[in-house]
Order: C-alpha cells, then structure tokens, then sequence
C-alpha cells in the first residue's frame, strides 16, 4: 500500500465509476482497476461492491476511505507548510493539554512572556486525561499533563509503558478547599467532611481516570453526603460562582495567592482529606524536548 493507491480510492469513491475516476487520474481504466483489487488482496478486504450501477463503498471500505482523507490531508498539510520553507518566517511553536489548575495556568501566563516579536504559535488547551493522552499520542499536542489519584499510579505507569510515553511527576498534592472569604466555612477552625453538607459543591465534571465511567468517578471523588452540586467545564465560572455565593466550595490543587485575592477566597484544609493526587507531564518518547518546553517546565 502507498500513497498512490489511497488517492485512487479517494477519487473512485468520490466519482463512484473506474471510468470516470481514471479520467479524473490521468491513467488507464485497467490499470486502475487493477491498483484497487490489488490493495484489496493485500488487505484482505473488500472495499468496493461493484454494480452495474458503478462503484459504492462497503462498510470495510467507508472505514478504509475515512483513514485514506486523513492521511493524505496530512500529507498535503504538510507540503502546504514547507513547500516555501525558505521564504518562511522561522516560528516559535508550543502546545500542551493540562488540567484545569489555576498554579499551571499561571505557570503558562508568565511563560507567554517568553514570546518573541517573530512568528509564534502558543497552544493551551484544558481538558480531562483521556483527552490529553488521546491528543499527545496522535502529536496534536506535543505534551500534555494529566492529574490522577494516587493509587491508580499503576494503572499509568503500564499505560505509559504501553503507549510508550515519556513521564515526569510535576507535582504531589492534596486538594485543598476554596470558598467565599466571607462565608461560614471561611470562619471554621477546623473543616470536616461532614461540615460540607449543607453547602453547594463546584465540581468539574470530567474523570480522571480513561478506562472508568463518570458514574464511576462520581462515586469515588465525589462524597455521597453532599445534597446539592454545580458541575462546570472550565474554570471562569468557577471563580464567578465562588465569589458571588457564599454557600459555594470547591475542591482544587492548590491556589496561588494572588487569584485568592482577586476573587475574595479564602483556601483551606479538610482535616478528613486523605486522598493524594499526581499531576504527571506526558510526552511520546520519540519527541525531544525544544527549548520552549524546557523554558514551560522552569516557570512550572
């Protein structure tokens, strides 16, 4: 299988005819027709149903023809990109998929100032561990830190193992409380578990774990006895519901100060909070590390 014998594909599907489709190639109607059987023996499938009609994909073939676009748009994306290399600008280039953590968000922040006035592209994308492992393994991001409790550390590591992905611990941590400087929980000495009843949990809704179920996730993070919850997906309305409402907390890796003082939070511990987290940066193991990563890990 080569590159040729995908654009055949493409172009017999697209038209739905040898004839019509050799016309559009260029090449002779045997020869095209024999390119397509050919492929198909060496795949073991069969990727046309031939009618009198003309030619119509078999569900093998739509799969087939899915991953032959993928492919040759990626080709062409890249022609697109160095075809004129030498009249190009040379361009900062840097992406990482994280989880919603205001001490990495403000990491990036003061790594954007590493930007220079030249051509530069910055990719800062929050989003849950699946994503982030699924993004990193396919090179749309080129790394990525994913956030999991600590006893599923085995788990990962054969992941990453597997998936061969490099990996270095960023940081070992207990979530911590945040809620409204002025409300009740802010004036506790001391918060347990159970004081969290009455008041309304901001939850991000996204596991941590690939393999398990939000359900799952919900009942192993999130404790049973909490009546009422405000699942969000990013974190610009966390900040707005925490400080508008005093009855509001929510479980988060620690907060830099000045956030907490931009907002009116106040952060606290839970003398009940046992549970260890990780967050653990990702990248594939044929990938070197470019100075702007290295410069991104120093202000992490």
């Amino acid at each position: 299988m080569n590159l040729v014998s995908l654009t055949y594909i493409i172009e017999v599907a697209k038209s739905g005819s040898i004839s019509k489709a050799a016309q559009s190639l260029l090449i002779a109607q045997p020869n095209l027709s024999r390119s397509i059987k050919e492929l198909e023996s060496e795949l073991g499938i069969t990727l046309f149903n031939r009618t009198f009609k003309g030619m119509t994909l078999t569900p093998e073939g739509e799969e087939f023809l899915g991953y032959a676009k993928k492919i040759i748009g990626q080709i062409e994306e890249i022609e697109h990109m160095y075809r004129n290399k030498t009249k190009m600008e040379a361009k900062q280039i840097f992406s990482i998929c994280v989880p919603r953590a205001s001490y990495i968000a403000n990491a990036f922040a003061r790594f954007s100032l590493k930007m220079t006035d030249g051509a530069a592209e910055f990719y800062y994308k929050e989003t849950n561990s699946s994503h982030t492992i699924s993004n990193v393994l396919s090179s749309e991001y080129n790394l990525g830190i994913i956030r999991y409790a600590k006893k599923f550390s085995s788990y990962f590591n054969s992941m990453f193992e597997e998936k061969r992905l490099a990996h270095r611990l960023v940081k070992d941590f207990r979530y911590v409380l945040i809620t409204h400087r002025e409300g009740a929980l802010a004036s506790q000495k001391q918060i347990r578990l159970s004081d969290l009843d009455s008041f309304i949990e901001i939850a991000h809704a996204d596991p941590f774990v690939p393999s398990l179920a939000l359900a799952a996730i919900k009942r192993e993070e999130l404790p049973e006895t909490v009546k009422r919850r405000i699942f969000v997906f990013e974190r610009g309305s966390q900040f707005d519901l925490l400080a508008n409402n005093k009855e509001t907390f929510m479980w988060v890796s620690p907060i830099p100060k000045h956030l907490l003082e931009r907002y009116n939070l106040a952060q606290r511990e839970c003398a009940d909070n046992e549970k260890e987290y990780q967050d653990v940066l990702i990248y594939r193991e044929d990938y070197y590390l470019s100075e702007l990563d290295k410069l991104f890990l120093l202000a992490l």
